[in-house]
């Protein structure tokens, strides 16, 4: 989780200044600020349930969110009214990196929304709240004891999600879960289309 986050904050170093929506500093300082702040609230395991550290997370997560979504904004603009790109490669890498961007805020959101969170499912406590079904639950004798979603398994889940614009080999329980997914695929669909359309054009 932590390294996807980071991974969030170095992306966002990439974008041409036009797309920025603080000073090139500023973003990926606070992502440190926050994640500095939940690895002393909760070091090793994310295993402990305290309300202050759930809002922390949530936080964290909807400051990428909002970032990437002024920048996907300033890109759809761009694109949709006119601003002019000399050339299909920097559409690309601005595409690339709100798209990519996308699918580590949703694994973010599906990681910390599915059976109440990391330190839930740690505790055990998430069996009736569970969002997602994953293969290995309906296969327990292929995995360890006790088996549970780590966040490669959410990261996966929206990369699918973001490439196959549907589920594939999770299945959703809650509406809101489904809900979840059904924006994340319409965004990448948007987001996809657009963009190649608009470098296609340029080429």
């Amino acid at each position: 989780m932590a390294l996807a986050t980071l991974t969030a904050g170095v992306l966002h170093q990439f974008l041409p200044a036009d797309f920025l929506v603080s000073p090139r500093w500023i973003f990926p300082a606070f992502l440190v600020v926050f994640l500095g702040v939940l690895i002393a609230g909760d070091p090793g395991l994310i295993d402990r349930q305290r309300p202050w550290l759930k809002v922390t997370t949530g936080l964290m997560i909807a400051l990428i969110a909002v970032v990437n979504a002024v920048t996907a904004i300033r890109l759809v603009r761009g694109i949709l009214w006119g601003q002019s790109f000399e050339a299909a490669g920097p559409l690309l890498a601005v595409g690339a990196i709100v798209w990519t961007t996308n699918i580590i805020i949703f694994a973010l959101w599906f990681w910390d929304f599915d059976g109440g969170g990391a330190s839930a499912r740690a505790a055990a406590h998430h069996r009736g709240a569970a969002a997602f079904v994953f293969p290995e639950m309906s296969n327990p004798d292929l995995v360890p004891p006790r088996w549970t979603p780590q966040f490669v398994d959410y990261l996966t889940l929206s990369f699918n999600t973001a490439t196959a614009f549907g589920p594939t080999d999770v299945s959703a329980l809650r509406r809101s879960a489904k809900l979840m997914m059904i924006a994340e695929s319409s965004i990448s669909l948007a987001l996809a289309t657009l963009v190649v359309a608009r470098a296609v054009n340029i080429m």
